[in-house]
């Protein structure tokens, strides 16, 4: 599939245009991609910003110009509520986390602090917020945790115990507070493992295999590969966030979890080969470390309740998300 612009993923056209819209954590991998989409819909863009991030997305794209920056820590709540009393924002993307599992298994505290506190900094800024309409807050399927009967569906309870799976279960649990208590439009994405261009995280599956297939080097595999996971292509995840923030007016849809992901799971090892197989060396053999403590064996997704509520399906095959991912690192690693 090839788009003319980040926004032809996305249907509605007449949602966005002049909507002020905060989006934290606009430098990570989600967050420069939707922060595109958003500046190409039209959406009067605010970022949060705590670090410089030199090689992010959006900042090599460009569009880091484009938006209103505030440099800050999500969980400074002065600077949340004037940010939002002074832009006037009407919509919450709320991505800032600390999402690499390794780093929060060495370091929870900075992983707790980030990741919920962060979170009640930005629900409770939006509780008193005079123009706050709507509020979709990043989960992930690890909240679920280890679970014997997959798929997950969003009734399931959540089990996540270590230190990145258990931040985002209490940030779901505080976000439904403020849903329940308040009656904040709020809602909750749990996607599957998001892979595209732009991430660079090389400790992670799809970035740290790419670059070694470009470079002509033998992936390396953390774990013995078996892992089970469901994988959704980057602009099928922004597809997401914007599908469920605009619906976020109906009442079935507030407070409420969804999972997107492409009820597709495969083992790490199948996407290390597939990524492998389409790059210019097909010939490289992997080398696999069997070395992934805390870390689940199998976790995927039912995407159902997405489907029937938003109306919302992935567009992109696998095999085209990898192509696209692919040539996005090309040009990055080449340039």
């Amino acid at each position: 599939m090839t788009n003319d612009s980040p926004f032809a993923i996305h249907h509605s056209r007449s949602f966005w245009p002049d909507r002020p819209v905060l989006v934290t954590g606009c430098t990570g991998f989600l967050g420069s991609w939707l922060t595109i989409a958003l500046v190409e819909a039209g959406a009067a863009v605010v970022g949060l910003i705590r670090d410089g991030a030199p090689f992010s997305h959006l900042r090599s794209s460009g569009y880091q110009d484009r938006i209103a920056v505030v440099r800050g820590d999500v969980t400074d709540y002065e600077l949340v509520e004037r940010t939002l009393n002074e832009y006037e924002i009407d919509a919450i993307f709320h991505l800032a986390a600390q999402t690499i599992v390794p780093i929060a298994n060495r370091s929870p505290l900075s992983t707790f602090e980030t990741n919920i506190k962060g979170s009640w900094t930005v629900l409770e800024a939006a509780r008193r917020s005079p123009t706050v309409t709507r509020v979709a807050l990043a989960s992930s399927d690890k909240a679920y945790g280890a679970h014997e009967t997959l798929p997950y569906t969003e009734d399931a309870p959540l089990l996540g115990c270590y230190p990145y799976d258990a931040s985002k279960a209490c940030a779901e649990f505080i976000a439904r507070t403020y849903a329940v208590t308040y009656d904040l439009p709020v809602a909750i994405t749990r996607c599957a493992n998001l892979y595209g261009g732009g991430d660079l995280n090389w400790s992670r599956i799809f970035p740290g295999t790419v670059r070694s297939v470009i470079r002509a080097e033998r992936p390396i595999v953390r774990s013995d590969g078996t892992m089970v996971r469901d994988y959704l292509y980057v602009q099928d995840g922004v597809s997401a966030y914007l599908t469920l923030a605009e619906h976020l007016d109906e009442t079935e849809v507030r407070g409420e979890a969804f999972n997107f992901g492409m009820d597709n799971p495969k083992p790490v090892i199948e996407i290390v080969q597939t990524i492998i197989a389409i790059s210019d060396y097909p010939e490289l053999e992997p080398v696999v470390l069997s070395d992934a403590p805390n870390e689940i064996q199998a976790q995927y997704l039912d995407s159902g309740k997405a489907r029937r509520v938003l109306g919302w399906m992935p567009r992109y095959s696998l095999e085209e998300g990898l192509r696209e991912t692919l040539e996005w690192y090309r040009e990055f690693l080449c340039r």
